[in-house]
């Protein structure tokens, strides 16, 4: 523990021990108005955030499963980081500096969210932090040269931290010994109203986006970056999720609903000076994302079925949750014009995101 001895550590607790016989810990953050936050250290996997409404009641507000065997077989990515390289990459090969990498296909002809071995099914070794800022986990992994097919041994650090303001800070960092894709995020969802509170349909939503980019039928960006405007994509003034989301649109039935990625405004442009915020309009829990990123994957949850039970026994359907994971482009080692995602040996990846909660 860091800062002294006055200070509350991080409870750290067993969860679960994998097939091969490896722990699994439960860290446990807390801060003084009652928000809890709590994560494993298998594919840094966020298990739970307890916020409160605007009468102070707590809730739950992300889905997620009671044991850790569901975990091991999740495929809807529950809190869990992804990489190497999050979202998806055309026919799971790309080319760097003159030579040809397949990964493994894991999304029909795609490659998704690093793959099926990616960092959401690692054991991350984890090192709990309290200071007089907040408490906080520190997450570090080597992914060895050719894990999933990718190049370069690449050495990962992410810090989960919360604060006294209700914010869960998640800072990314990695360094190479050879050129390779990084494109790392967390993959949460959220329910506002409570993890097992049914539809997010009525979530308002704002994102401080102006353009998109739109998908083929494999989900993978054509490489335009198209304006919401007069679309079902236009979030840059709040309106519920649900709105919209059967309409009659191209782009919709592509994904059955928002599983697309927003590409940010800049600087001033930024509405109220965040990436996006999410309001449920019952319990008045709001939720408000800043990024160095300059995209965010809003997923409108309309997979969400088949999968286990969920925590304290909750069956998740599709649209029960949404997630917003900050991030480069899908796609981005194969589109030239998107914002390069490339990692060299000397020039460290870098990335910050904050999701602060509240209510209105």
């Amino acid at each position: 523990m860091r800062g002294g001895s006055q200070l509350r550590s991080v409870e750290r607790a067993p969860f679960g021990l994998t097939p091969d016989g490896a722990r699994v810990d439960s860290f446990v953050l807390r801060n003084a108005s009652g928000m809890e936050v709590s994560c494993l250290n298998l594919g840094g996997i966020i298990r739970s955030i307890c916020v409160p409404d605007r009468h102070g009641v707590m809730a739950d507000v992300t889905p997620g499963y009671d044991s850790l065997e569901d975990y091991l077989h999740d495929p809807r990515y529950f809190g869990a980081l992804v990489g190497r390289v999050a979202n998806r990459i055309a026919n799971a090969r790309f080319t760097l500096d003159g030579r040809n990498y397949q990964l493994p296909a894991n999304e029909g002809v795609n490659h998704l969210h690093g793959g099926p071995g990616g960092f959401h099914r690692a054991l991350w070794h984890a090192r709990p932090f309290a200071d007089h800022c907040g408490q906080g986990v520190v997450l570090t992994h080597t992914s060895a040269v050719g894990e999933q097919g990718y190049p370069g041994t690449l050495d990962v650090r992410v810090t989960y931290s919360l604060t006294e303001a209700n914010e869960l800070c998640l800072e990314y960092e990695a360094t190479t010994d050879a050129a390779t894709p990084v494109n790392v995020t967390q993959h949460t969802y959220f329910n506002l109203a409570g993890h097992n509170a049914g539809s997010a349909m009525e979530h308002e939503l704002l994102l401080a986006a102006s353009r998109f980019t739109p998908v083929d039928s494999r989900l993978i960006p054509t490489g335009d970056l198209q304006s919401v405007r007069g679309t079902p994509f236009d979030f840059t003034t709040a309106r519920p999720v649900g709105a919209v989301i059967d309409t009659p649109d191209d782009q919709l039935r592509l994904g059955n609903g928002y599983d697309h990625n927003w590409v940010l405004d800049a600087g001033a442009a930024m509405v109220a000076g965040v990436a996006a915020r999410l309001h449920e309009p019952r319990s008045g829990r709001t939720m408000e994302v800043e990024t160095t990123e300059p995209g965010i994957q809003f997923y409108s949850g309309n997979g969400i079925t088949g999968g286990p039970v969920g925590k304290g026994g909750a069956v998740y359907s599709a649209r029960c949750a949404v997630a917003l994971e900050t991030q480069h482009f899908p796609d981005a080692p194969n589109q030239p014009a998107f914002p390069p995602i490339i990692v060299r040996p000397g020039a460290p990846y870098r990335s910050r995101t904050v999701y602060r909660f509240g209510v209105a």
